[in-house]
């Protein structure tokens, strides 16, 4: 069983379909062409750029844009062995659009590989006008047909968000993946409770890379190959001088776990600047600005931490953008591995970039794709391996809703005057393997492996067993009534499936800090289709014992 969408008839044209019908018309070069950008505070960005090899359109190519703070390139070692690959970062997209006919521009963001300068914050407000400069830059080329799209992994999604919040005229298509939309909610606090482990691996491997230090750079798989010798220079800095003195500039970089800590409620701001919210670093509070005419394809995976949760509302929130899609598979961050309990394989077998390939195609391109005949919503059935298409999120209407019992069933009917005692067990857990493993750099593979040898320390509730097949598609919801000898609690609520052979398996969860339970009124730019809350120091209520 795989994520496979050949011949699915949740499409008319399945991607992998298009993509095997998609014709190569270039080659891709050897090596990209590398310089250093000035931006107007004398800051110097390095930039790779391969240009298709070939025939080259008379007005000329559409760009794909990435912006990484991972290494646009890696230099090699001396003596290292052929093949090694030197942009892991932007691989897949080299390897799917040059040869397609787009331009590639790949950037080391301001602060990190060969760039100059020092991130002040988390995605600084510094670094997405640097993204105007840069966009600028591309259309005054004479390989340049002018129209730019852009795409990436994580904080490279992201960075495609607030490239078009920029309201570049230029930039016509964004396909993030597992790019977070409220970087509160969606990545450091989900619930209003801090992801610490999140915290502290993604800090540290941001600065190791900031640092180029290879000591720690070895210890994640992502950067492991003793053959990489740190970032790439330029072609002006043929002796790579130059990138110790950017990486010298880097030790001023922001450090991650204490900066994240100033942001304990949504609307705490710096200490220094009390106009710097977590909204400063968040896509959705700036994505008014992003062009009615921008396409959006938002791709995220079951498995995507919190991420998902932002891709849905980052589809539900831009409305005014007709030309959106979302697309969700059996995936984890970046959708490196299907975490299906069904898979046949590790590796997806959906050509995610195949199908970036078929948007940019149509809203770029000016190809005639079929896309705008498709639904705009795509779904992987887990368990079932069926791709589902949807003309609305969520796709399912119809609700169904069982009561906790006294005696630790669900049932259809709620129970007058139903309670039960549970006192909290710290020793409690969900094991090392969960949908986070992946946002602390982790090369997680099997997920909730240590699921069911951990039973016994929850509370859970059973229901009777299903008469049929049951798929669930949407947002399970849980309504607590609790009485507490504490003003605050942290509390987890997970949806598990039970299978006839008593095999338990996690399905999915929720978690809310307690003193953030007070729904909120909708956010116009994070609108969601679960209860909304703003996580805010100002709305938070502490519990009345008892």
């Amino acid at each position: 069983m795989s994520d496979n969408p050949l011949n699915s008839p949740a499409w008319r044209i399945d991607p992998a379909r298009y993509l095997a019908g998609r014709e190569i018309t270039h080659g891709v070069p050897e090596k990209p062409a590398s310089r250093y950008l000035t931006m107007p505070d004398g800051c110097r960005i390095a930039i790779d750029l391969y240009v298709p090899e070939g025939p080259r359109p008379e007005d000329g190519f559409p760009t794909v844009l990435h912006l990484t703070p991972y290494y646009r390139r890696f230099a090699l070692r001396d003596g290292a062995r052929a093949g090694v690959e030197v942009a892991p970062n932007s691989a897949a997209s080299r390897n799917m659009f040059v040869p397609r006919g787009y331009a590639l521009v790949v950037v080391d963001v301001r602060g990190t590989g060969a760039s100059f300068g020092a991130r002040d914050s988390f995605r600084s407000p510094a670094e997405r006008e640097d993204y105007v400069q840069i966009m600028d830059w591309i259309t005054e080329q004479d390989w340049s047909n002018g129209r730019i799209g852009a795409t990436g992994i994580s904080y490279v999604g992201a960075a495609s968000d607030f490239a078009a919040s920029t309201g570049h005229p230029a930039l016509k298509a964004i396909a993030p993946i597992s790019g977070v939309w409220d970087t509160y909610k969606d990545q450091f606090y989900p619930g209003g409770l801090l992801l610490t482990k999140l915290t502290t691996g993604y800090g540290d491997i941001m600065s190791a890379l900031d640092e180029d230090d290879r000591a720690r750079l070895k210890n994640y798989t992502y950067f492991a190959d003793p053959d990489l010798a740190g970032p790439a220079p330029v072609d002006e800095d043929a002796g790579g001088e130059l990138v110790p003195a950017a990486i010298h500039e880097h030790l001023a970089n922001v450090h991650m776990p204490d900066f994240l800590r100033e942001f304990q409620f949504r609307d705490d701001t710096l200490a220094h600047d009390d106009t710097f919210t977590s909204d400063t670093f968040s896509p959705h509070a700036w994505s008014e600005g992003i062009r009615d005419d921008v396409a959006i394809l938002a791709i995220s995976g079951w498995m995507d931490g919190a991420y998902c949760n932002g891709s849905i509302s980052r589809y539900l929130s831009m409305t005014k953008n007709p030309n959106r899609y979302l697309l969700i598979g059996p995936w984890d961050h970046g959708a490196r591995v299907n975490v299906s309990p069904s898979r046949h394989r590790l590796e997806p077998e959906f050509p995610v970039f195949g199908a970036i390939l078929r948007f940019f195609d149509e809203h770029l391109a000016g190809r005639n794709t079929g896309l705008r005949n498709e639904h705009p919503v795509h779904v992987h059935v887990m368990r079932a391996e069926t791709w589902h298409s949807a003309a609305q999120w969520p796709p399912a209407t119809r609700q169904k809703t069982y009561f906790l019992g006294e005696d630790n069933a669900l049932t259809p009917k709620p129970r007058p005057q139903a309670h039960i005692d549970y006192a909290v067990d710290y020793a409690c857990r969900t094991g090392q393997n969960t949908r986070y493993g992946r946002l602390q750099v982790r090369n997680v593979q099997d997920y909730y492996v240590d699921w069911p040898s951990m039973r016994e320390a929850r509370l859970c509730f059973e229901g009777a067993p299903l008469e049929a097949d049951l798929t669930i598609a949407g947002h399970p919801l849980v309504t607590l009534h609790l009485a507490s000898n504490q003003r605050d609690a942290a509390v987890f609520a997970y949806l598990e499936d039970i299978a006839p052979d008593s095999t338990v398996r996690y399905v999915t969860e929720g978690m809310l800090r307690a003193l953030h339970r007070n729904v909120s009124a909708p956010s116009p730019t994070y609108v969601t289709a679960w209860p909304p809350r703003n996580f805010t120091r100002a709305e938070a209520s502490p519990l009345d014992p008892g």
